[in-house]
């Protein structure tokens, strides 16, 4: 078993909540009021801007050259390919760049950006990199795990949204991400690698709890 696949499976109660949490579901039944995904946009476009500062930090503490390359166009897929997809839909929901900059993150967002960096600042390269890995993978499986809704979703917005995931080129994110992890992280101490992963998916799941609840604690 490769070891993003064992950190997976020591995650899968946490990421079967993510499926059926209900901003997901509601999402892909198309019963999630707009008001809320307006809130989930504004909040994860600025999540994505940490997350790309993220990678770019995870890029100087690189271990070797092939991994620096690797994270630094990962940076770059980041920034042209989900970060572009969201100013689309602001636009389309008729909001601005400047709205979302100037929106106050909620504090669940700043404590899961938070853990990020902290992790890649103070811990190991490894860490980071299986810090970051539950994000972009849960949203792979979220949308094939829905996927079968995606087709019928009456709201072009939404269907878009939950499209983009299984697109090739995410998909080849999420593929590079998993295979950085388990390159670099083979022979690291598996329970600290275990610790920052499920740590992690529990802040996924929370930032759903979080958006759905529109900030509300």
């Amino acid at each position: 078993m490769k070891l993003s696949d064992r950190l997976r499976q020591d995650s899968e109660t946490i990421w079967k909540k993510i499926y059926n949490h209900p901003f997901v579901v509601e999402l892909f039944d198309g019963t999630l009021p707009e008001r809320k995904f307006r809130f989930y946009i504004l909040q994860d476009y600025n999540y994505l801007i940490s997350s790309i500062k993220n990678f770019s930090l995870l890029a100087s503490r690189a271990p070797d050259e092939k991994s620096l390359i690797e994270v630094a166009e990962m940076a770059y897929m980041e920034a042209t390919g989900e970060f572009e997809g969201y100013r689309s839909f602001l636009e389309k929901m008729g909001l601005s760049v400047e709205e979302a900059q100037g929106q106050e993150m909620m504090q669940t967002g700043l404590s899961y950006v938070s853990f990020l960096l902290s992790t890649s600042s103070l811990k190991t390269f490894q860490e980071g990199m299986a810090a970051v890995l539950p994000c972009y993978w849960s949203y792979q499986e979220i949308a094939a795990y829905h996927g079968d809704k995606i087709r019928g979703m009456e709201s072009e917005i939404y269907r878009e949204w939950a499209s983009y995931y299984l697109e090739d080129e995410y998909i080849e994110l999420v593929d590079r991400i998993r295979a950085l992890v388990d390159r670099t992280g083979t022979g690291f101490p598996y329970e600290k690698l275990r610790e920052v992963f499920i740590n992690a998916s529990r802040y996924e799941l929370n930032f759903w709890d979080a958006v759905y609840r529109e900030g509300i604690t």
